[in-house]
């Protein structure tokens, strides 16, 4: 009845994506390549999750 006030999943993991690549972002520009490679695969499981939750919520 008041599904519209449920939060959704997908936006909480949309804005930890965007805090994963911006940290990401910031350890390149300090120099620190392995921490860059790391924040980069941790936000690109994020992603692959958040396409599978949006292909969930569409059917």
């Amino acid at each position: 009845m008041f599904g519209f006030l449920k939060s959704s999943p997908v936006k909480k993991l949309k804005k930890q994506y965007n805090q994963k690549l911006e940290d990401a972002m910031l350890a390149q520009r300090k120099g620190d390549i392995r921490a860059y490679a790391t924040l980069t695969a941790e936000a690109e499981a994020l992603w692959r999750e958040i396409e599978t939750l949006e292909k969930n919520e569409r059917r």
